[in-house]
C-alpha cells in the first residue's frame, strides 16, 4: 500500500497540510520541523507526486537553462559545467529540477524555449549567455515569464532584465594594464565569437587600455574565433604569421588559451620567455597547464548560483523590481607574463 501525506503527517506529529508546504519549500515553515517532516518522508519511503501537484499549483518547480549552442558543443567548454555547479547546487537547495536545451541550431533551441514556456514545462529560466540579436529574450519579455541572464543584456530596450554578470570590461582593462606595466607594447587580442556579448566588452576593455597608454589599436592585432581549443589554435597561427608578431595576448577563454599554447610550442615559440599570455575564466585546465596560465578568476560557480536564486525569487515574487548583481573577479597571477625590456615601436 502506497505510504500516503497523511502517513508522513502521523510520523512528524504535524498536519498534513504542514507536510504539503514542507514539500513545497514554504518559507512560512520552520528549518526544525521542515527537517522533522522530511525525515518522515525519508523513514517511510514517501516520495512526493510532482505531476499532481504541478497540475494542482500549475507548477513545475523546473527551471529551464538555455545553452548557447548544443549541449554537446557547449559542455567541450569547461565554463560550462562549472556554471551548472552552481546552478544545480542552489537548484537542490531550494527543491527545483532543471530542464536542459538539447537544439543543435539557433532555430530549435528557440523553439524549445517556446515549447517550455506554452507547454508550462518549467516555472522559468536561465540563459547561460548574452547575444547580440538574440531573439529568446525579447520572446520571454513578450511572454512575460520569469527568467534570469547571465550576462550583460545588450541594447536599451532590455535594461529591465534581470541579470548576473561580470564586469568584463574592467576585467580586460585590468588585464591588458597589467601587460603594459610589464613593459607590452605589441599586445593582441583574441576574443570569443564577436555576436557575444562578453567578447564585445572584453574588446572594449582591451582597446581602452591601449588608448589610455597611448599605444595604437592594430585591427591586425584583434582576431575572433570560437571560444574551443581550436579557435585559440587557429587564432595564434594568424597572428604569428604577421610581420610584428606580438609579444603578449589577452585571450577570452581558457580553453582558448590552452589551444594557444600548444600551438605556440609547435612553432617553438616559449611562454613566457618569447611571449606572454593571460586569460580568462581560471577553470581547472587553467592550473593544470605546463606553465601555469596566468587568467582572471570570474567566480563561474557563483554565477550559476546567483541566477537560481533570482530566477527562483523571480518565480516566488513575479513583481520584484528587475535586479543586477555583479559577481566580482580577481586577476589570478601564475607563470604566463614575463616583464619585457622597454620595445622601440
Amino acid at each position: 500500500m502506497a505510504v500516503t501525506i497523511k502517513d508522513v503527517a502521523k510520523l512528524a506529529n504535524v498536519a498534513p497540510s504542514t507536510v504539503s508546504r514542507v514539500i513545497a519549500n514554504s518559507p512560512r515553515i520552520s528549518q526544525k520541523t521542515k527537517d522533522k517532516v522530511r525525515e518522515a518522508m525519508e523513514k517511510l519511503g514517501y516520495h512526493p507526486n510532482f505531476n499532481a501537484r504541478s497540475l494542482a499549483n500549475k507548477s513545475t518547480n523546473t527551471i529551464g537553462i538555455v545553452m548557447p549552442s548544443s549541449a554537446n558543443k557547449a559542455f567541450q567548454n569547461p565554463f560550462f559545467p562549472e556554471v551548472m555547479r552552481g546552478i544545480s547546487t542552489k537548484a537542490h537547495q531550494e527543491g527545483f529540477g532543471l530542464y536542459l536545451s538539447t537544439g543543435q541550431t539557433e532555430d530549435e533551441i528557440f523553439e524549445e524555449v517556446v515549447h517550455m514556456v506554452q507547454g508550462g514545462r518549467v516555472d522559468g529560466i536561465i540563459l547561460l549567455y548574452s547575444r547580440i540579436n538574440d531573439r529568446i529574450m525579447p520572446y520571454l519579455q513578450l511572454q512575460n515569464f520569469p527568467f534570469v541572464l547571465i550576462g550583460r543584456p545588450y541594447g536599451e530596450h532590455f535594461q529591465d532584465v534581470t541579470y548576473v554578470n561580470n564586469d568584463n570590461y574592467k576585467a580586460a582593462k585590468t588585464v591588458t594594464e597589467y601587460l603594459i606595466l610589464l613593459g607590452h607594447q605589441h599586445i593582441a587580442f583574441i576574443g570569443g565569437e564577436l555576436d557575444f556579448v562578453v567578447t564585445v566588452d572584453h574588446k572594449k576593455g582591451y582597446e581602452q587600455a591601449l588608448e589610455n597608454a597611448n599605444l595604437p589599436i592594430k585591427p591586425e592585432y584583434v582576431v575572433f574565433h570560437q571560444e574551443l581549443q581550436e579557435g585559440g589554435q587557429d587564432a595564434i597561427i594568424e597572428l604569428m604569421s604577421l610581420n610584428q608578431p606580438p609579444s603578449a595576448l589577452v585571450v577570452s577563454d581558457d580553453i582558448m588559451t590552452f589551444g594557444v599554447m600548444r600551438m605556440l610550442s609547435e612553432m617553438g615559440i616559449r611562454v613566457p620567455e618569447d611571449i606572454s599570455i593571460i586569460s580568462f575564466n581560471n577553470v581547472l585546465i587553467s592550473e593544470l597547464s605546463s606553465p601555469p596560465m596566468s587568467t582572471v578568476d570570474i567566480n563561474i560557480f557563483g554565477l550559476g548560483f546567483e541566477a537560481t536564486n533570482l530566477v527562483i525569487e523571480k518565480i516566488k515574487q513575479p513583481e520584484l523590481e528587475p535586479q543586477n548583481v555583479i559577481i566580482p573577479h580577481k586577476l589570478v597571477k601564475r607563470q604566463t607574463c614575463k616583464k619585457v625590456i622597454y620595445q622601440k615601436q
